[in-house]
């Protein structure tokens, strides 16, 4: 997490947004797994663990970011991997029919590139969402 604070701090100063997009998802992604919420830039505090819910929030603020920039930067592939990292969190809450939802309309717009990690990953959550 603090790699990650480092390097979103990193993306401020020097206005290089290249990797934002999946600095703020791989940030929702550890979130989750670590129940620990990432300091915020430049923020050098030890954070606590916080309850499930709350780091899911978290990580749901990361993943929406995530799609934020993506669509601003015109990221089709980068917004799909945060979509896809959001629909995962909702199906684990029970919101199946709004992440196949979201993440449909996201992998609707691709045309090729179907054998892609990215694109079979999206699609394997689609075909378990509509279940």
């Amino acid at each position: 997490m603090g790699a990650l604070a480092d390097a979103l701090a990193q993306v401020n100063k020097s206005e290089n947004r290249s990797y934002e997009v999946e600095l703020y998802r791989l940030r929702g992604t550890l979130t989750i797994q670590t129940g620990v919420p990432g300091p915020k830039p430049q923020v050098t505090e030890i954070q606590q663990p916080r309850s499930r819910t709350q780091a899911e929030a978290e990580a749901a603020t990361c993943f929406h970011r995530a799609i934020e920039i993506a669509r601003r930067q015109g990221a089709k592939s980068l917004e799909l991997r945060a979509a896809t990292s959001l629909a995962h969190l909702w199906r684990r809450q029970g919101k199946k029919e709004k992440a196949r939802n979201m993440l449909a309309e996201t992998y609707g717009w691709f045309t090729e590139g179907f054998d892609t990690a990215d694109l079979k990953e999206a699609k394997t959550l689609l075909d378990e969402l509509s279940r």
